[in-house]
């Protein structure tokens, strides 16, 4: 583990009030003092106090470079558990750059992608499911994504994650115990027992993997799609939610040739809208490519919103959208209905009927007018109640937003059920043990304590500099 003294700015580097150098390591203190004078030059940063803030200057040789406030941290009780000291400088580019190349002169080295809060991971005080959480907080697009990656931070995972690793443990060391030691420790009813805990523990690593998809669009917005024929109003649904005018909007059927993309935010959960062009036959060779790719668009959405003109009637295709789109969580929009309605819901749930992978709950119809703006209110109750129950509150439930913590819980939950088979089949207790260890195991990596060294630091590279 690297214990040399790193430095590098925490906070954007642009024109701005107030900018962050961050300096962690052994010879942290040592290094800002070689460069800092408080006011009157009285003070040495290695004689105050830890957790303290200071006014001084700082100087490459005689060259006064800032003003600042210097704040000492010592270890352990810092975000690394090394000695730390954040210089608070004028937020413009040039002054903190010089600051920085000052500090590496005075043997700091350039910290890398994510080393703090790497350092903080190796010197135990956060494990791999807080650390990524830290990156999540600063990642989050809306209210939701930040208050559920504060939960992890605050360990929700965490302890999850370790109360079922203890009651893995248990069971292995009960097995070994017993088959070390078969004269004092009796097996008579633990495979009863054993059978209540695994579905117990199985149960639970369920819900937590079933939770994730909706995690994932909690975290990550909900990937939607806006289809439809040309000149239905898709563009102008966009410019409503959007808030402004991102599409260009005309009474031309067509003019939409290519996908525009936009993320916003609906009622504090993310969307990542795209709105494509109209599906229809015909032999322009550029819309012909835009009509592929809403077919491509539509067929990974989370969520597709189906605009239909409800002034005209429907057509062939009308139906090859509905082809499309049958197996999809799906919205249906009838639009245009300031003007003199042709296509109602009766129509469009008898274009339906014989689609035997869409369900009720599957697919709303409301009625609307992007023009007018009628009927936004219902579509956005509908989103809720289609993905989160007609709630996005975060509560003390836990909601996994990690997919390399999916895959973990998918793994040890695949162990868990072999262990169930093994019982089943009244194996040795040999088998029941390999499988709680890969169960065990597969946990550990959740929290850091079964990855290698590629593992970690790939996940620390994605964070930003100075974090």
């Amino acid at each position: 583990m690297k214990t040399d003294t790193i430095a590098a700015i925490a906070t954007a580097v642009s024109d701005s009030g107030i900018g962050i150098i961050r300096v962690s390591g052994e010879n942290a203190i040592e290094a800002v003092d070689g460069l800092y004078r408080s006011k009157g030059n009285k003070k040495r940063l290695s004689a105050v106090k830890s957790h303290t803030i200071h006014y001084g200057f700082i100087f490459d040789d005689e060259e006064l470079l800032d003003e600042v406030m210097v704040a000492v941290m010592k270890a352990p009780n810092t975000y690394t558990r090394e000695d730390t000291v954040e210089i608070d400088c004028h937020g413009g580019i040039l002054v903190i750059n010089r600051i920085l190349e000052t500090l590496l002169k005075h043997g700091c080295r350039l910290a890398e992608p994510g080393e703090f809060t790497k350092r903080a991971f190796l010197n135990g005080r956060i494990d791999l499911s807080e650390a990524e959480a830290v990156m999540d907080i600063i990642h989050s697009k809306n209210e939701f994504a930040l208050k559920s990656s504060i939960n992890q931070l605050k360990g929700s995972v965490s302890d999850k994650v370790r109360s079922l690793r203890e009651d893995i443990l248990y069971e292995i060391a009960f097995i070994e115990s017993a088959l070390d030691d078969p004269e004092h420790i009796s097996l008579d009813g633990f495979c009863e027992r054993l059978e209540e805990k695994t579905l117990r523990i199985s149960g639970e690593l369920k819900k937590l993997t079933e939770s994730a998809d909706n995690g994932k669009m909690l975290k990550d917005g909900i990937n939607t799609v806006i289809v439809g024929k040309p000149n239905a109003g898709k563009s102008s649904l966009l410019n409503v939610l959007v808030g402004e005018e991102k599409a260009i909007v005309t009474s031309i059927a067509g003019t939409t040739r290519d996908a525009i993309e936009e993320y916003i935010r609906l009622n504090g959960v993310g969307l990542n809208i795209i709105d494509t062009a109209g599906i229809r036959n015909t032999e322009d060779e550029i819309e012909k490519i835009g009509v592929d790719k809403a077919r491509k668009y539509a067929a990974n959405a989370d969520l597709v919103i189906y605009v239909v003109d409800a002034s005209c009637p429907l057509d062939e295709n009308d139906e090859e959208i509905i082809r499309l789109i049958s197996d999809k969580k799906l919205i249906v929009l009838l639009n245009k209905t300031d003007l003199e309605q042709v296509v109602t819901d009766e129509d469009i749930r008898n274009q339906f009927i014989n689609m035997p992978d869409v369900s009720e709950n599957d697919c709303r119809i409301i009625c609307t007018s992007t023009k007018e703006n009628i009927g936004m209110n219902a579509f956005e109750d509908a989103v809720k109640e289609m993905f989160f129950n007609g709630e996005f509150a975060v509560n003390d439930e836990l909601i996994i937003t990690n997919m390399r913590h999916k895959e973990a819980l998918m793994e040890a939950y695949k162990s868990m059920e072999m262990v169930q088979e093994s019982l089943k089949n009244h194996m040795p207790e040999d088998f029941y043990s390999i499988d709680l260890m890969s169960a065990y195991v597969a946990l550990g990596r959740i929290i850091g304590e079964e990855v290698g060294d590629d593992l970690v630091n790939e996940i620390f590279g994605k964070f930003c500099m100075g974090k």
